[in-house]
């Protein structure tokens, strides 16, 4: 019963059910009314692993039918299309821009030297700066990762 905390189960399917039940939760959290356990309802197209290609226990039709009915992207795009927020124009076009963009940014990224191969670099990058705290447990009790003031 997660301590009678109280929660929510959502349609983890639907992209606007999701931004909305993040939404009650950031107000209901603002207001000092305690925590909220969300349960996200979603469909997983794939096995649980390289050994599982998750063709065992359901078919390959199931599989299809889930992705032509509950496609989160498909649904919001179709959501966009039919309260005429944008045309199938503006859709594309908006789809080769972010093509586009991501291309660049992953050009940029190949073009960059290996980072080290040093526990080190695990622990960059992952608080925005000035929120870190003093160190990071390791794997065990005397493994300590401190981070360097900049």
């Amino acid at each position: 019963r997660g301590q009678y905390i109280p929660g929510l189960k959502i349609n983890g399917m639907d992209v606007l059910a999701c931004k909305q039940a993040v939404a009650f939760g950031k107000q209901w959290a603002a207001e000092g009314k305690g925590p909220l356990v969300y349960e996200f309802v979603t469909y997983r197209y794939g096995g649980h692993s390289m050994s599982d290609p998750g063709t065992t226990y359901r078919t390959r039709e199931e599989i299809q039918r889930m992705r032509s009915t509950q496609d989160p992207i498909a649904g919001l795009k179709q959501k966009i299309l039919d309260w005429e927020v944008a045309t199938e124009s503006e859709l594309k076009s908006i789809d080769k821009q972010a093509r586009e963009n991501v291309d660049a940014e992953v050009k940029e990224a190949e073009a960059m030297p290996a980072p080290d191969a040093t526990p080190k670099i695990l622990f960059e990058d992952i608080y925005v700066r000035g929120s870190e705290p003093e160190y990071l447990r390791g794997r065990i009790p005397e493994e300590n990762f401190y981070y360097e003031k900049n």
